[in-house]
């Protein structure tokens, strides 16, 4: 895209590859924002989601970077160790548990990563796509996080040292999964170059199996719209 000078504020947008993200993008962008993408390899099952990332970005930000930061040198979740199975509809457990695909301390690093880069740019502004409605009960996507999150940013930064104020926008936080895509549908978010599954192939097939397959496709059934996710099937 264009490096021209532009008088619209600049904002870091977290992006995955997924709908939540895909959406929040989207939002930032209408909200007259400059956007700079940042997606992490963060040794997730699969890297597919940032070749998605790369598709929406490319239409959508100013730029697009992708970290790497080794997450899954930690181990302790289905997303990043392999010996970990990740729990499909016949595998589900108590649902006030916080499942194993929760990855430790995942939107506090990457949130971290982007108030760095949110400095660097100049910009006060940080998008993510978290939301506490429909998800899988992860503690870092509560409004009581990202709140902690932002007080702490401005303690710890030189923009909110000397007088700025940054601020962590969660568009999606209080949303359904059905308001979320009719939303990002009135914004023309191509859901099709989107992917949501913890165990996509390496085409970008989802498995339909997981939590956030079943969460993606009722979505998109309540907002009576197409689902357009390729599925592949498992043996």
């Amino acid at each position: 895209m264009s490096d021209a000078p532009t008088t619209q504020p600049r904002a870091v947008v977290l992006l995955s590859g997924g709908l939540d993200s895909a959406t929040t993008l989207a939002m930032a962008q209408a909200d007259g924002f400059e956007c700079f993408c940042l997606s992490f390899d963060y040794g997730q099952r699969h890297l597919t989601e940032i070749r998605f990332a790369g598709q929406i970005a490319s239409k959508r930000a100013a730029h697009h970077k992708v970290v790497s930061v080794d997450i899954a040198g930690f181990g302790g979740s289905a997303l990043t160790d392999r010996n970990i199975a990740v729990p499909t509809v016949a595998a589900t457990g108590d649902s006030s548990d916080i499942p194993v695909t929760y990855v430790p301390a995942r939107n506090t690093v990457f949130l971290a990563y982007a108030l760095a880069y949110a400095e660097v740019l100049g910009a006060l502004d940080i998008f993510i796509g978290v939301n506490a409605v429909d998800y899988s009960g992860y503690p870092d996507c509560r409004p009581e996080f990202i709140q902690a999150f932002e007080t702490m940013a401005n303690l710890a930064t030189r923009i909110g040292v000397e007088g700025g104020r940054l601020r962590i926008h969660t568009p999606l936080i209080a949303l359904s999964k059905e308001a979320i895509i009719q939303a990002g549908l009135g914004l023309g978010v191509d859901y099709g170059q989107t992917v949501s599954c913890y165990q996509l192939d390496e085409s970008g097939g989802a498995c339909g199996e997981c939590d956030s397959c079943r969460i993606r496709r009722a979505g998109f059934e309540a907002a009576g719209a197409p689902d357009p996710t390729r599925y592949f099937l498992r043996g």
